[in-house]
Parts: C-alpha cells; sequence; structure tokens
C-alpha cells in the first residue's frame, strides 16, 4: 500500500454542486491539471470519493 497519493484536477468545477467545488478546494486543488500529494488515509480517501469524477488518483 502506498503512503502518498497523487490527485490530479482533471474536470472543471464549473457546474459542479457547491459541496463538491469546496472539497476539491480543501484537497489543495485551484487548477485544471495540477496535481497535489496528499497522504494515502481514510479523510483523504472519503474526499476522493465524494469528487472521483472531478479527479484521477494515482499511488506514490
Amino acid at each position: 500500500m502506498a503512503d502518498k497519493l497523487k490527485i490530479t484536477l482533471v474536470k472543471s468545477t464549473i457546474g459542479a454542486i457547491p459541496k463538491h467545488r469546496a472539497t476539491v478546494e480543501a484537497l489543495g486543488l485551484k487548477k485544471l491539471n495540477k496535481s497535489v500529494e496528499l497522504p494515502n488515509n481514510d479523510a483523504t480517501k472519503g474526499m476522493i470519493n465524494q469528487v472521483k469524477h472531478l479527479v484521477k488518483v494515482e499511488e506514490i
């Protein structure tokens, strides 16, 4: 199991419901095609699951 996840915003949050926009912002993603590295824990996985249609996730 990887201890970090690379999360990339691949779809715009324009038109997304406000809760999903807030989740993307809380993950640290601001612009399209930008990536962040976050720890692989339950809190992060829950946030990713909520916006899985907007992001791409890779284990590192």
